[in-house]
C-alpha cells in the first residue's frame, strides 16, 4: 500500500472523489504541514499552526496508479488560487501536493507542468508542492462529513462544483 495527501481547500469536499476510487482504501480527513503536535480543528482554524487541511490517501498501487490520484486531485480544486479554495480563505486552505517519495515529487511536478501547458486556465498554475510532514487525523466528526450531513456537504461543495464544471467539462 501507498499513502498520498493532498491538501485542496476545506478536508470536507476533498473526501468523496478520492473515496469512491477504485483502489483507494481509505480517506482521511487531517492536518499537516505546520509545527503544532496534534492541533486541534479550532487551532487550525486561529491560524496559527502553520498547518493545512488536508487528505491521507492510503491506495492499492497495483490497482490505482500514484498518477491517477493526482490527476483526480486537479479535477477537485482551483490550481490557479494560492490563497485558498473556493469560498476558504487562508494557509489552512491552500492547495499543496505533500509528496511522501522523490517518485510522488517527479510525478506531481510533471503533472502540474502538463496541466500549466494545457492552456485549461488563463492564470499561472500555484499548487504547491512539497515534503510531507507528520499528518494529524483530524476530529472523528470531521471523517467522511459528506456520510454524515449530507444537507451541510451539497451547500459547503457547490461553489466548487460550479468552479470544476466550468473548467472540467
Amino acid at each position: 500500500m501507498e499513502r498520498a495527501i493532498f491538501a485542496g481547500g476545506c478536508f470536507w469536499c476533498m473526501v468523496q472523489p478520492f473515496e469512491e476510487s477504485p483502489g483507494v482504501l481509505s480517506v482521511r480527513s487531517g492536518y499537516t504541514g505546520g509545527h503544532v503536535p496534534n492541533p486541534t480543528y479550532e487551532q487550525v482554524c486561529s491560524k496559527t499552526t502553520g498547518h493545512t487541511e488536508a487528505v491521507e490517501i492510503i491506495f492499492d498501487p497495483e490497482k490505482l496508479s500514484y498518477a491517477d490520484l493526482v490527476e483526480l486531485y486537479w479535477r477537485q480544486t482551483d490550481p490557479t488560487d494560492a490563497f485558498g479554495q473556493f469560498q476558504d480563505r487562508g494557509d489552512s486552505y491552500r492547495p499543496v501536493i505533500f509528496y511522501t517519495s522523490e517518485e510522488q515529487r517527479l510525478i506531481a511536478e510533471a503533472s502540474k507542468e502538463r496541466l500549466a501547458a494545457s492552456g485549461r486556465f488563463d492564470r499561472p498554475i500555484v499548487t504547491s508542492i512539497e515534503p510531507a510532514k507528520t499528518f494529524y487525523e483530524a476530529e472523528e466528526y470531521h471523517q467522511a462529513f459528506y456520510k454524515k450531513d449530507p444537507f451541510r456537504y451539497a451547500l459547503s461543495s457547490k461553489i466548487r462544483h460550479d468552479f470544476l464544471e466550468s473548467h472540467w467539462s
